[in-house]
C-alpha cells in the first residue's frame, strides 16, 4: 500500500487511536500516542530536521498496514511513505529496526536481550539479535545511520509513562510541507 495524501496518513493514524500494538508484552503505549511522542521528542532534540520528525511520526505504521504480521513492518511502512515523503523519510523508517540491533550490539554495558532507554530503564528484546561486528560496520557506513539511531532512541524514550505527545493535527503543516516537496516536476497544472 502506498499513501497518497497527508489526509490518508492522518486517517490511518487516527484509526489506531486507543489500540494496543502487542497486547501482553509489547509497547505500553498505543500506536497513535507512540507516534506522537516519538515525533515530539525528535522535534525537541532536532528542531530543524522535519524529515526526521516525520519519520518518528510514521515509523510504526507498518503494523497498521498488516495487523498481526511483525515480519516486514519497517519495509511496509517505508514503502507506504516513500511516495508521500521521499527517500530520506522512507530510509529512516526502514533502518529503524536495524538501529535497535545496532544499539544492542554497541551497548556492552547492558545485558544481552535488553535495550537502553531513557533514565536507565530497559526494554525487553524481541526476537532480533545484536548485530555482528560486520553488520555494525556496514550499518555505520549508511549515510542515514546516525539519524536512524536518533529515531530509535526517540522510539524507546516515547514509551515513558506520562509523556504528552500533543495531537496529530499539530503535525498537519509539516506533513503537507514535506509532501509538497515530492510532487514530480511537470505534475502541476
Amino acid at each position: 500500500m502506498e499513501l497518497r495524501s497527508v489526509e490518508e496518513l492522518m486517517d490511518l493514524l487516527h484509526a489506531c487511536r486507543g489500540a494496543r500494538s502487542d497486547p501482553g508484552g509489547g509497547d505500553p503505549v498505543d500506536p497513535y500516542e507512540h507516534a506522537l511522542r516519538t515525533a515530539a521528542l525528535l522535534r525537541r532534540s532536532r528542531p530543524a530536521d522535519k524529515e526526521l520528525q516525520v519519520a518518528g511520526l510514521v515509523h510504526g505504521i507498518g503494523r497498521l498496514l498488516a495487523s498481526g504480521d511483525r515480519d516486514g513492518q519497517a519495509d511496509r511502512a517505508a514503502d507506504a511513505v516513500r511516495p508521500l515523503f521521499g527517500a530520506r523519510v522512507s530510509g529512516l523508517v526502514r533502518l529503524h529496526g536495524a538501529a535497535r540491533r545496532y544499539l544492542v550490539s554497541q551497548q556492552a554495558a547492558f545485558a544481552p536481550g535488553h535495550m537502553p532507554r531513557a533514565h536507565g530503564s530497559r526494554v525487553p528484546a524481541r526476537q532480533e539479535a545484536p548485530m555482528t561486528p560486520a553488520e555494525a560496520a556496514a550499518f555505520e557506513r549508511d549515510p542515514l545511520a546516525d539519524d536512524a539511531v536518533a529515531l530509535r532512541q526517540a522510539h524507546e524514550a516515547a514509551n515513558e509513562a506520562g509523556m504528552n505527545g500533543g495531537v496529530l493535527e499539530d503535525w498537519r503543516t509539516v506533513l503537507e510541507m514535506l509532501a509538497s516537496r515530492q510532487v514530480p516536476l511537470g505534475a502541476v497544472d
